[in-house]
């Protein structure tokens, strides 16, 4: 038997034992203090306290477990998690960890009725304690990019029937864990974890995420689930507490009967609220966002949630169609850029780079070689695997005009969020531009991803500064221009390495011949790339 599976700590009689417990473990590792902890939850109920003193030992528990979850799982938070790999194991512990303080909550509410008036009182508390920590286990599945195990999303709704049944869902009880507001009730619990789940989490990267869960318990109580409606609209979010999953738009689920409506037409309003003091130079953390928001990480992230929790589902602009098919992907900057141009990349002034070197190479029996551009390899991505460029075979799920969903067992290439990538569809004969929206793994290994595409035909080019500071014999980086697509309103763009942008900064552009251009709008920014519009700048 593993530690975690040998005696729980049922031989302790009192309170004040369970809390020494709890002090000590300051002088243990984060493993063996979870280990413990697992111990001490599951002998709790099988220990001869009474429900008022087991309470007051989960209560009292809380935030150790809270730290050493938050230890445990950063271990895992900063890459998709796959099954087969060495911290598998501790998704595990913290899972059971969140299940067995759930479950503790759980028993003590099923006995309730036998209880003391006094703590048949607490029935709104370990309500909101069960639907928090039954929510915890899908977002550390969010966490870990791993996919919902089955019935985690169908125990949290049935816990939250539960509390609705016995009229405390609207009861708001102390939570010292609380950032913002110090309560909660069990509705805004359930309504934080729907929150999270309309954010595409599985896009989202560790920093985002901890954002993201913090603000969804502060922007919970702006928002209601109502029961009925005077009218059905479809464009609205809606609940079936029957499935198992989240929030889905009504228009796709259709209206049913016991089916909830997301109403978050308040917490828009206070999402413009916050923008808008944004511009006045407020800071994030006076508004309640946390210490460790920054700007203008802080504003992207909190305009992209406006629409998913304030207005509306937003019908998808295309289509999605399934179709099979392969699909190659190059994660690498300069294999992307040699599979679209079809040669490596040679910066313009080469020769001024190699000096001397380049003189000695070039003369030949006294007399000077012509410098000549190489033509367009006949196949380029044999050319980029013999240099070194992985190119990973992904296969079709199902894809729209704006991009794919894709996936691959045991991908070669490190694949992460907002990443740039290269992208050959199964029937194009081109690579094209995607960034990385979303990535999760299923049980069996799978990884699953998002890809959105860049529109336009990608071409390479060559950028660098400019400016009195800037030496003449700068090197030029490799970079690739969008054209502008009318039909989509999408503007002609330069995809740059990432940090490149600041508005207004003047590049020279090489294209054959060098030109000077003003960046103006950033478009996108990821992981390894900043999208931006550009004008001329005129001679």
């Amino acid at each position: 038997m593993t530690d975690s599976q040998q005696t729980t700590y049922t031989d302790l009689r009192s309170v004040e034992q369970y809390r020494k417990l709890l002090r000590n473990l300051h002088t243990l590792n984060a493993s063996e203090s979870h280990a413990t902890l697992v111990r001490m939850l599951e002998g709790l109920l099988a220990s001869p306290l009474g429900p008022e003193e087991q309470l007051e030992v989960l209560e009292a528990s809380r935030q150790t477990i809270t730290f050493v979850q938050y230890e445990m799982s950063s271990r895992y938070a900063a890459h998709p998690l796959p099954p087969d790999s060495a911290e598998d194991a501790t998704l595990r512990q913290v899972v059971r960890l969140w299940t067995a303080l759930s479950t503790a909550y759980a028993r003590l509410a099923e006995g309730h009725s036998s209880s003391s008036e006094e703590f048949r009182a607490q029935l709104p508390l370990l309500a909101q304690r069960r639907i928090q920590y039954l929510g915890q286990i899908i977002i550390e599945h969010f966490r870990a990019h791993r996919a919902e195990p089955p019935g985690a999303w169908k125990a949290v709704h049935d816990a939250y029937l539960e509390a609705d049944r016995a009229g405390a869902t609207h009861s708001r009880v102390i939570d010292p864990l609380n950032n913002t507001w110090k309560a909660q009730s069990p509705d805004e619990a359930y309504i934080a974890l729907l929150l999270i789940d309309l954010t595409n989490p599985y896009g989202r990267n560790q920093r985002e995420l901890n954002w993201i869960c913090r603000w969804a318990q502060r922007f919970a109580p702006y928002c209601i689930l109502q029961t009925s409606w005077e009218q059905d609209d479809v464009r609205a979010y809606g609940l079936d507490p029957s499935e198992d999953h989240g929030l889905r738009p009504i228009a796709l689920i259709g209206s049913r009967p016991g089916m909830r409506r997301f109403d978050g037409q308040r917490l828009a309003a206070q999402i413009k609220a916050m923008l808008a003091e944004f511009k006045q130079g407020t800071s994030p953390a006076s508004l309640g966002l946390g210490d460790d928001c920054s700007q203008p990480a802080c504003a992207r992230l909190l305009v992209s949630l406006y629409r998913p929790w304030g207005m509306s589902a937003a019908g998808r602009r295309f289509p999605r169609r399934s179709k099979k098919g392969e699909n190659k992907i190059c994660t690498d900057w300069d294999g992307i850029g040699l599979l679209i141009s079809g040669q490596p990349f040679e910066p313009p002034n080469r020769r001024q780079l190699m000096g001397s070197r380049y003189d000695i190479s070039v003369i030949t029996f006294g007399a000077r070689a012509e410098e000549s551009v190489a033509p367009p390899l006949l196949d380029a991505e044999t050319e980029a695997i013999r240099n070194g460029y992985n190119i990973d075979t992904w296969e079709t799920v199902d894809h729209s005009v704006s991009g794919f969903r894709l996936q691959r067992k045991h991908p070669v290439q490190r694949i992460e969020h907002h990443q740039l990538v290269g992208i050959k569809p199964s029937d194009g004969t081109h690579y094209l531009l995607g960034q990385v929206s979303w990535l999760m793994y299923e049980p069996d290994g799978t990884l699953l991803t998002g890809i959105h595409l860049l529109a336009g035909l990608p071409t390479t080019c060559a950028v660098r500064c400019t400016g009195i500071n800037v030496s003449p014999t700068e090197p030029y980086a490799q970079a690739f221009m969008l054209p502008e697509i009318a039909a989509m309103h999408s503007p002609a763009t330069i995809v740059l390495p990432g940090g490149w942008f600041q508005a207004e900064r003047v590049l020279e552009l090489h294209t054959g011949s060098a030109r000077q251009i003003r960046l103006t709008t950033l478009v996108a920014r990821g992981t390894n790339f900043d999208q931006a519009i550009y004008e001329y700048v005129q001679d």
